[in-house]
């Protein structure tokens, strides 16, 4: 490899961007004869897709398909699936109840990314060859391909033609046979990229935009409204995104992600507003926005009053594809786990990290580079800037691990008793954490969302280039009363749905319809009350709005006017674990999801996971000082999640325990000794989640009363002597059963853990780490593959 072979590989490593417009793959899609606006739902178990026209939601008929990426262009728009072996399309002009799909391409083997839109022509890049398949037309002509023998690093399309950068050298190539309105055409446009060796393309309607390898900002085409700009638009890498219509072009400025416009455009109206990724129609643009990734649409083509910006009511929007396997480099995109729901990770193009500094010598955009090294003294240059590039780096990574190391030490050294940070670890691919400071509470009204506004401007780069960012306090809202009032009926007691640790919970409708649980702190005037109602609401939002897990209940939100505080969260559909249990309705049901073992083992797994979370993962870790049936809540996939953290504590991970100035909990629950000589510990929880396991085997509350009129007793006293001396199919719960040959195993195994758990020294109780792994296995006995996991050390039977 030659020096300049080198430098010019380096740079493009650094200056790959994905831009999001017309015509361009994204999750967010605009069709603009129809001013309909569709996106890639978050959160949820399949990546579906929603639409919105004309005042309100147009269902698909693929609700429960998963799409990668959407791109749109005058009546229709088009999808790619998860995995990328299917395309579809839809038809916006249909005057439907809902849009029906039409399937333009499948294959078991081949599999597509970078579906463009153009005017009518829809065009996908291979993944493996790079190759690119284009269909339709206008007026029903196929859209010719650019051929079997070029390969692609990017498409993009706009009005009658396709462009492409190449693999090999960066070179522009388009194709098509119709001009952009008239005005021109993609050959035209080639040409005046054609010594230019580009890392990015965006087409608008007849003309294009892109970044050169140098991270310089080139546009081509038609000008007649001054959409091509001026060439100063500040140094390299000043924009991570770009979204280009039928007289402007649009970009998102990388240092805080605000959009400014040039051409026919005004983007005053948004001026402040933080967004992801941005696209366009012919004269309106839509913006994914970085507070809580909702659609904001404006300009005269969308049709609201005073061209104002427009929230559309699509939800959350995933910021990017989701997609199965590791991120690489360039890091992971915050709460990717919760957006994806499980289903993969949402990853930073390598765009959004700050280059390095690559001299970038004079020349203008239309000087070919080649010129610019034509000579021998240019071949000297170019060696000399290779070489210093890369001794620049080796020098500046050394220095920066040197500084790291120096800094992690620091740190530790001046740690204070209690640590309100939270760090992130590589091991635990559920969890996704913050290091932010945390805001003041009280009198002074600080919110979160306020403080993340006043970090916004300067915390952009930081947020892309780590998966610690603030990512998280940006997605914490921040509600009025009022909004929260018209969403639960004025909290009327028929969304009345239960009571956490400081107050009542209550099922509410957002405005946008997302569905949430609303917890209202107690309404009493007395002193003392208000006083464990502020407590338990600071303990709750400074912690979950820090902590991010697939087993924790997700905090969306809060409010605090006046006297009042309310916390907003994620709505459990299938509620608490207590209910499924022992509530009246469901005693005598035999037909329960939960009358299952396999079902009750992956509920106890579950939970287990969140609590080692807590205690593993976050430094310093948190004990809850609250685990019972009534705290794990079920989601509509019926997985298990840990709620309800306003007792918790933060442990200083200098002390081996933790004396608390009163012992909290829940009769039945709470650790005896902690109870009993105040000694707090990770421990407690152990125990609390043993009681939980011990629920779960017999179908008995925590405490009791065996027959009518006797004095209540707990569950571990009961079920204790029996499962000691072998009588522990005495205890099962009738209502699931006999257990099947292979469950046998596995309910010894959650038995003998659960008695460990509630053992009345803490020393004795097994660690979090263990008893996932003891859960572990008894799970995987059940769906038969035992052996893939390790047996741990106090999984065999009690003495």
């Amino acid at each position: 490899m030659t020096p300049f072979t080198l430098s010019f590989s380096f740079a493009a490593l650094f200056i790959l961007t994905t831009v999001n417009a017309l015509g361009s793959a994204a999750t967010t899609a605009v069709t603009y004869g129809t001013a309909t606006v569709c996106g890639v739902v978050a959160g949820e178990t399949n990546h579906h897709i929603q639409c919105y026209q004309n005042g309100k939601l147009v269902p698909l008929t693929l609700p429960n398909v998963s799409f990668q990426a959407i791109s749109g262009g005058r009546s229709f728009f088009c999808g790619i699936r998860s995995g990328g072996y299917s395309l579809h399309c839809w038809d916006t002009n249909e005057q439907n109840t809902s849009f029906c799909p039409k399937r333009l391409f499948h294959s078991d083997t081949v599999q597509l990314t970078d579906v463009t839109v153009g005017d009518a022509q829809v065009c996908a890049r291979e993944v493996q060859s790079g190759v690119v398949r284009c269909w339709r037309g206008n007026g029903g002509v196929v859209f010719p391909s650019p051929g079997e023998g070029l390969r692609f690093g990017s498409i993009t399309s706009g009005c009658g033609f396709s462009c492409g950068v190449l693999r090999e050298n960066g070179k522009v190539l388009c194709w098509g046979d119709e001009g952009a309105n008239g005005n021109g055409n993609g050959g035209e446009i080639q040409r005046k990229f054609e010594n230019l060796g580009m890392s990015s393309l965006v087409a608008g309607v007849s003309h294009v935009c892109g970044l050169t390898l140098n991270g310089v900002l080139v546009c081509n085409g038609n000008n007649g409204s001054g959409q091509l700009g001026g060439g100063d638009f500040g140094s390299a890498m000043e924009f991570s995104g770009f979204a280009l219509g039928a007289d402007f072009t649009c970009g998102i400025r990388r240092n805080n992600g605000f959009v400014v416009c040039w051409g026919g455009f005004d983007s005053d109206v948004v001026k402040g507003v933080s967004f992801e990724s941005i696209v366009a129609g012919l004269d309106f643009v839509c913006g994914l926005t970085t507070r809580n990734l909702s659609v904001l649409c404006w300009g005269p083509g969308w049709g609201v009053k005073l061209h104002l910006p427009n929230e559309v009511p699509l939800g959350m929007v995933l910021p990017g594809p989701c997609v199965e396997g590791g991120c690489g480099s360039c890091g992971t995109y915050p709460d990717s786990d919760v957006l994806c729901h499980g289903s993969g990770s949402i990853c930073y193009s390598c765009q959004t990290q700050v280059p390095l500094a690559v001299p970038l010598l004079p020349q203008s955009p239309q000087v070919p580079i080649q010129e610019s090294y034509s000579s021998g003294e240019g071949k000297d240059l170019r060696e000399l800037l290779a070489f210093f590039i890369v001794g620049s780096v080796g020098a500046f990574a050394g220095l920066c691990t040197i500084f790291y190391l120096l800094w992690i030490g620091g740190r530790r050294f001046l740690r204070t008793k209690v640590d309100n940070s939270v760090q992130p670890t590589s091991s635990e691919s559920d969890a996704y954490v913050d290091i932010v400071p945390m805001p003041n509470f009280g009198s002074n009204g600080t919110t979160f969302r306020s403080f993340s506004s006043k970090r916004q401007s300067s915390g952009r780069l930081r947020r892309h280039r780590s998966a610690s960012s603030s990512k998280h306090v940006d997605r914490t809202e921040s509600f009025s009363l009022c909004e929260l009032a018209i969403a639960t009926s004025n909290f009327s007691v028929e969304n009345k749905i239960g009571a956490g640790s400081f107050g009542s919970v209550y099922k509410g409708k957002l405005a946008d319809g997302r569905e949430v649980a609303i917890k209202r702190g107690d309404t009493s005037t007395k002193k003392k009350k208000f006083q464990e109602k502020e407590i338990a609401f600071d303990s709750e939002l400074a912690l979950l709005s820090r902590l991010h897990h697939k087993h924790l209940v997700r905090l969306i939100g809060f409010c605090e006017e006046n006297d009042e505080r309310l916390l907003v969260y994620e709505y459990m559909s299938n509620g608490s674990l207590y209910d499924h249990l022992h509530d009246k309705n469901n005693i005598e049901k035999s037909s329960s999801i939960l009358n299952s073992w396999k079902m009750r083992i992956k509920i106890a797994l579950d939970a287990a996971r969140g609590i080692e979370y807590i205690h593993n993962y976050a430094v310093p870790p948190i004990i809850h000082r609250d685990i019972k049936s009534s705290n794990i809540l079920l989601d509509s996939n019926w997985n298990a999640r840990v709620s309800d953290f306003g007792l918790s504590l933060i442990w200083p991970e200098t002390e081996q325990e933790l004396m608390s100035t009163k012992a909290v909990g829940t009769v039945g629950y709470i650790d005896p000794e902690y109870y009993v000589l105040n000694v707090l510990t990770t421990k407690s929880d152990v125990y609390g989640l043993g009681v939980v396991m011990l629920e779960l085997l017999t179908g008995k509350r925590a405490v009791f009363k065996t027959e009518e009129g006797s004095s209540p007793i707990g569950v571990v006293e009961y079920t204790g002597p029996k499962i000691a001396s072998g009588e522990l199919w005495s205890v099962l719960d009738y209502r699931v059963g006999q257990p099947e040959v292979n469950e046998v195993e596995s309910i010894e195994i959650m038995a003998y853990t659960a008695m460990h758990c509630v053992n009345l020294e803490g020393k004795e109780r097994p660690d979090m780490t263990d008893i996932v792994a003891n859960l572990e296995r008894a799970l995987a006995f059940i769906e038969g593959s035992p052996g893939s996991l390790s047996i741990a050390s106090f999984s065999a039977p009690l003495e």
